[in-house]
Formats: structure tokens, sequence, C-alpha cells
């Protein structure tokens, strides 16, 4: 099986070393997009009303393979 690498972009790069084996790219690309609710479903409540995450996906010689983005955007009505 092939291996993908997940690199996360939240104002910094984390970048993932390890990789996960997956079936194909299809499987990598599903895996880039629910990655990313879960992203942020942690680190809004934390770090403020404005975020993007994105996260590269890498096949196992380096090469991108997918990109997916989200940003989050919150604004009070009310003080």
């Amino acid at each position: 099986m092939p291996r993908y690498f997940f690199d996360v972009h939240d104002g910094g790069p984390e970048f993932d070393d390890t990789g996960t084996e997956l079936a194909g790219p299809d499987e990598s690309y599903a895996k880039a997009r629910s990655l990313l609710p879960d992203l942020a479903r942690e680190e809004i409540p934390r770090n403020g009303d404005h975020r993007t995450f994105t996260v590269l996906v890498k096949d196992e010689n380096g090469q991108p393979v997918y990109s997916a983005t989200l940003t989050y955007a919150g604004i009070r009505l009310q003080r």
C-alpha cells in the first residue's frame, strides 16, 4: 500500500513524518477532508474567531497530490 503524508498548516506548518498507508489517492483525499473539521473543532474554541486550516497531502516521493483548506470567521454582533 502506498504511504501518504498529511502536513497541517495552521499559522505554522506541522509536518507529518510518519505518514499513513492508504489504498490510493482517493482515500488520501477523503482523509484530508475529514481532518479539517476535526482540526477546527479542537482549535477554534481555544484560539479565536479567525482561523485558516490547510492540509497538504504528499505521496511517498514527497510530491504534493492534494490540498484542502477550511476557513473560519466569527463576528460578534452584540457586545
